[in-house]
């Protein structure tokens, strides 16, 4: 039987007891052994509820734990970079929820804290190891919708509450929260980086963080990306990738259920009711189960880690040029 790699979860974040943490303990390779919190009786609750051996009244207790080899860091995205970095230096390999950082440059810190700690660190951007993803990257690059031109993305919920995390500064907010996705995976599909970005955001008036964004991102060759990402907008996800011979339509691009099997659909454009379109479906899954195990493997050395934290650093600069477009009205370069 493979080898589990031993992992450890900081706090009790909802992202990480209702979806990650459940997903990673059905993988082949990832066993979740301990979870912290600054309360230890959330701890030993969360720690009940998900069958977890080990509960931690700190995050400190957690790293000095010598049989953990690994750590999912889902904790607000102010203390991403911090606890990441302690986690790096306690000998910890990191996966770390996304966004990375609240800038690219606090990110660029991980880069010489991998080297010192001779760990694998990498973001949690789940979407890529989903084999929809994976397959509309396949045709996107092998004409099967011609030249690649465009990518057109749509992200939304709708949440009011002032006490969630979401909405509260510094990291909260749209664009951190959901249109961090729209970035990625276009650079993901068109395999290249953005030369310029403009953008248009529209803030909170009470808690101040953005809920409406709009932005075009130019990338090489004329390709373009669009999107709309919004906290205050009825739920609706969907992902269109376009070529001068037809498009591809992702349905549920990033909430990827893990009770049902995802449909991606190919339409030729034959004509505007779907006479050139053809559908294809892919088997129940949990993308977070294949992060984890993905993770896991190369956390043993077994296959080299397929997306970097260089990767993370690039689309945070996207990131940071957006937000600088919200402010200055202009083209702003990553």
């Amino acid at each position: 039987m493979a080898r589990k790699v031993s992992w450890g979860v900081l706090g009790v974040a909802k992202i990480g007891v209702e979806k990650v943490i459940p997903a990673m303990q059905l993988g082949a390779r990832t066993r979740v052994d301990a979870i912290a919190s600054r309360d230890i009786e959330r701890a030993k609750r969360a720690a009940g509820e998900l069958g977890i051996a080990k509960a931690y009244g700190s995050y400190e207790e957690l790293l000095a734990d010598p049989a953990i080899e690994a750590i999912y860091n889902p904790l607000p995205n102010e203390l991403h970079v911090p606890w990441t970095l302690r986690a790096l230096a306690a000998g910890k390999h990191v996966l770390c929820e996304k966004p990375i950082a609240l800038d690219a440059g606090e990110a660029q810190a991980l880069l010489a804290a991998r080297v010192s700690s001779g760990k694998q660190v990498a973001e949690a951007f789940m979407v890529r190891f989903h084999p929809q993803w994976r397959r509309a990257h396949e045709l996107a690059h092998s004409g099967a919708i011609g030249d690649l031109r465009a990518i057109q993305t749509f992200f939304s919920y709708h949440l009011l509450d002032p006490t969630n995390i979401r909405n509260k500064p510094p990291g909260g907010g749209a664009l951190y929260d959901i249109g961090c996705y729209a970035i990625l995976t276009a650079r993901y599909i068109f395999g290249a980086e953005p030369i310029r970005v403009m953008s248009s955001i529209d803030r909170d008036p009470v808690m101040g963080t953005d809920r409406l964004i709009s932005a075009l991102a130019e990338f090489p060759g004329g390709r373009q990306l669009t999107f709309t990402c919004a906290t205050q907008t009825s739920a609706h996800q969907r992902v269109t990738i376009g070529g001068d011979k037809g498009r591809i339509e992702i349905a549920i691009p990033f909430n990827a259920p893990p009770d049902r099997p995802t449909r991606i659909m190919i339409d030729t454009g034959q004509d505007l009711f779907g006479g050139g379109a053809r559908v294809e479906e892919f088997a129940t899954c949990d993308q977070y189960t294949l992060q984890g195990d993905a993770f896991s493997r190369a956390a043993l050395g077994e296959e080299t880690l397929e997306f970097s934290i260089e990767d993370a650093i690039a689309n945070m600069r996207v990131i940071d040029a957006i937000f600088r477009s919200g402010h200055s009205g202009k083209w702003e370069t990553p």
